[in-house]
């Protein structure tokens, strides 16, 4: 947008054309809206019931929907929120400097499955999840490179999780860089970040209560990490406090995570889309309570707003309808054998060419 490249097409039907790749294309791509015929403000309507947790069976006997459409509907808005996501958050340039991460054991049906999710703190920012079949390496790894993703370089970082062994590894793998300690030819070698402390919470219960609380750090110094906590206001000691009352949000806002329901999810794929509606929506839509008392801000913030990353609260209208830019056109590949340097050079030749034009045959030099 903005180079000069896009040319009305139709105005009835709202199409406009590029210039570059002579495709056209309508007023609503890159929206959640785009082939949709229903009208818009039902879209809406069901995409905010579905944010707050209404089941998909309500909203079918409420607006005499299939229940097809509304599934599609609320996979529309996932892919559209993961994508908004990406474009917005996950650009590193939040200085995240106390980050909390856990995870949620899913009941699904005839399945177990686990959702990673990262949270910063101080702005209580939600940065991403992972969903997967098995609590293992691979989910804490990909959720360590989704928080990686959003910050900003070589900042001090606190990073703050419950007692999974997997997760020291997965936090120093993702936050190092590339460094070249001798000069001429040779491979850099990978550092971790210079000010990046892991800090441990171990909770044992007995008869479903906490009995006993063991934090340690797993790497970094405590006096710098105490420091981190003050800056952020997460509190005098560590914890996981915050990410597991934003574990309470998911599971109150997503019908398919609540503990006893009759609407299971079936596929992964339904509560990746699910997590990244819910996420999407509490990140720019719905202003977060502790945020918007006198002593943070005073008035209603949502957590991108408290990281700088919009300047008002937006509506669910406003999200599904924010253009997400496709990704750059890529040159096709050229096909067939290459062409020699004598047949490059365009050679007209003297003989006649005979056509048939209305029955008659008809020579032309």
């Amino acid at each position: 947008m903005g180079q000069g490249n896009i040319a009305v097409h139709d105005r009835k039907r709202e199409r406009y054309r590029c210039k570059i790749c002579k495709r056209t294309f309508s007023a609503k791509r890159g929206t959640m809206f785009e082939g949709l015929r229903k009208p818009v403000e039902l879209i809406v309507i069901v995409v905010t019931l579905l944010s707050y947790g209404c089941p998909i069976q309500a909203i079918v006997h409420a607006f005499g929907l299939d229940e097809r459409t509304v599934a599609s509907w609320r996979d529309r808005a996932g892919d559209h929120c993961q994508s908004v996501h990406q474009e917005k958050v996950e650009q590193g340039k939040i200085d995240l400097m106390h980050v909390q991460a856990d995870e949620i054991r899913v009941k699904g049906c005839k399945m177990i499955a686990w959702m990673g999710l990262a949270l910063m703190v101080s702005t209580r920012l939600w940065l991403g999840g992972v969903v997967q079949l098995s609590r293992d390496r691979s989910l804490a790894d990909q959720l360590m490179l989704q928080v990686r993703r959003c910050a900003a370089c070589l900042r001090p970082l606190l990073v703050i999780t419950d007692g999974w062994s997997a997760y020291p590894g997965s936090i120093r793998r993702a936050f190092r860089e590339k460094v070249k300690r001798t000069a001429g030819i040779g491979r850099a070698c990978l550092q971790i970040w210079p000010e990046l402390h892991i800090g441990t919470v171990i909770k044992r219960t007995q008869k479903k209560r906490v009995v006993q609380i063991t934090r340690k750090m797993a790497f970094g110094l405590l006096e710098q990490a105490e420091q981190l906590l003050l800056r952020s206001q997460g509190g005098m000691v560590l914890n996981t406090a915050f990410i597991e009352r934003l574990n309470g949000t998911f599971r109150q806002r997503l019908a398919s995570l609540t503990r006893k329901s009759r609407h299971a999810a079936r596929r992964l794929q339904t509560l990746e889309k699910g997590m990244y509606l819910i996420g999407c929506t509490y990140n720019f839509c719905f202003p977060h309570h502790e945020l918007s008392k006198t002593k943070h801000v005073g008035s209603p913030c949502t957590p991108a707003m408290a990281a700088g990353l919009s300047d008002h609260v937006w509506s669910i209208c406003e999200l599904l309808s924010y253009r997400v830019a496709p990704p750059e056109r890529t040159q096709p590949k050229k096909r067939g054998r290459p062409r020699l340097p004598s047949q490059l050079a365009k050679t007209v030749s003297n003989h006649p060419r005979v056509r048939l034009r209305k029955g008659v045959l008809c020579s032309t030099v």
